[in-house]
C-alpha cells in the first residue's frame, strides 16, 4: 500500500502564475503565516484571510510577523519572493527559487557585467531608458552618474514645487525609521516597495540580485540598477503625493506603500519591468522560460544530460 501524501500536492511549473502576471506584493505585519493547502494562511487578532501563493510576486513581511515552515516550504515552490523588513520597511533580503527554470538571463547577465565594454554598454543603456531624448552613447561612467545626478535632484525639486512639500536633501536613519521628516520617511518606504518589486522580478527570471552594472560589491547591486529606472516615475512622485496628503499622519509609511502598490497595478508596471530586464540583457522579450539541463564540455559545447558518459568512454576505447 503506498503511503498516503499529507496536504496538497507539489505544484508543476505550468500551474504557476507568470512573473509578469502577478500581483506585485503583499505587505503583512504582527501575523502568523501557516501553510493551508495551496494558500498562505494569515492569521491576526481580526481573524484569517488565506492569499494564494502562485499569484504574489513578493511578501513584504513587517515586525511581528511569524512563518512556520510549512508556510515557508509553500512560498518557495511557488516562486515568491520574501523581503522581510523593518522598521517599517526599512532593509530587505531573502527569496524563494526563482520561476523561471532556466539559466539563460543568469548566464547572460554574467557575460555582460565581466567585460569592461559591455557592463559600460548595458549602463549606457539603462541611463538611456531613464534620458530617451539625450544621446548617451560617449559617455563615461563618471559622466553617466553626473548626468543621472543632476536628473534626480531636479526631479525632487520638481516634485517639491508641485505639490508643496518642502526639500532641502535626502536622509534617513536605517535603525530608526521615524527619526526623519515625513517626506523621507515617505521616501523610504516608496523606495522599498520599488526594491521589492524590483528584487521579485528578478529573482522570478533567474538573474543575479548581486551582479550590479552601476552598483557593484553588494548583494543587492542590480536590484538598486533596475529600481533607478522607475524612481522618477513611481516612488519619488508618489512619496510627494502622500506627503502633501498625509504629512502629519504618523503612519505615512503604510499610506505610502498602498499608494505605491495602487500605481504598480495600474500601471501594470511588472509587465513592464520583465521586458525591460530581458532586454537589458539582451534576451528577446518573448523569450520561454526552459527548463532543461545541459552539461558544459570546454572543446564540445553544451552535452545531453542524463548520459552515463563513463560508460560511453569504455566503449570508444575497445
Amino acid at each position: 500500500m503506498s503511503k498516503k501524501e499529507v496536504g496538497a500536492k507539489k505544484p508543476e511549473r505550468y500551474e504557476l502564475g507568470r512573473a509578469r502576471d502577478r500581483i506585485t506584493f503583499l505587505y503583512l505585519e504582527h501575523a502568523k503565516l501557516n501553510r493551508k493547502d495551496s494558500a498562505i494562511q494569515v492569521m491576526d487578532q481580526r481573524g484569517i484571510v488565506y492569499v494564494p501563493a502562485a499569484i504574489l510576486s513578493v511578501l513584504m513581511l513587517g515586525p511581528g510577523v511569524d512563518v512556520t515552515h510549512r508556510a515557508m516550504e509553500l512560498i518557495g515552490e511557488s516562486g515568491l519572493g520574501v523581503v522581510w523588513v523593518g522598521e517599517r520597511g526599512v532593509r530587505q533580503y531573502a527569496y524563494g527559487r526563482s520561476l523561471n527554470h532556466s539559466s539563460a538571463l543568469l548566464e547572460a547577465q554574467a557575460k555582460l557585467v565581466s567585460n569592461q565594454r559591455s557592463r559600460l554598454m548595458v549602463a549606457r543603456e539603462m541611463y538611456q531608458m531613464r534620458f530617451p531624448n539625450d544621446d548617451v552613447s560617449q559617455l563615461n561612467m563618471q559622466q553617466l552618474r553626473g548626468k543621472e545626478g543632476a536628473r534626480v535632484r531636479r526631479v525632487y525639486l520638481e516634485q517639491s514645487q508641485r505639490t508643496g512639500v518642502a526639500w532641502s536633501h535626502r536622509e534617513y536613519n536605517p535603525d530608526d525609521f521615524d527619526s526623519g521628516t515625513p517626506i523621507n520617511k515617505a521616501l523610504t518606504a516608496a523606495h522599498q516597495a520599488i526594491y521589492g518589486l524590483s528584487y521579485s522580478v528578478i529573482s522570478a527570471l533567474g538573474a543575479s540580485a548581486g551582479l550590479g552594472f552601476v552598483h557593484t560589491g553588494h548583494d543587492l547591486s542590480f536590484v538598486y540598477d533596475f529600481a533607478d529606472l522607475y524612481k522618477a516615475e513611481y516612488s519619488i512622485p508618489i512619496a510627494f503625493s502622500v506627503t502633501e496628503k498625509f504629512e502629519t499622519d504618523p503612519d505615512i509609511g503604510s499610506r505610502t506603500r498602498l499608494a505605491m502598490r495602487d500605481a504598480f497595478v495600474d500601471g501594470k508596471l511588472i509587465i513592464r519591468m520583465v521586458k525591460d530586464l530581458k532586454t537589458l540583457l539582451g534576451m528577446p522579450a518573448d523569450a520561454e522560460e526552459a527548463d532543461v539541463v545541459s552539461l558544459w564540455d570546454d572543446r564540445l559545447g553544451l552535452q545531453k544530460f542524463g548520459v552515463q558518459y563513463h560508460e560511453l568512454q569504455e566503449d570508444d576505447s575497445r
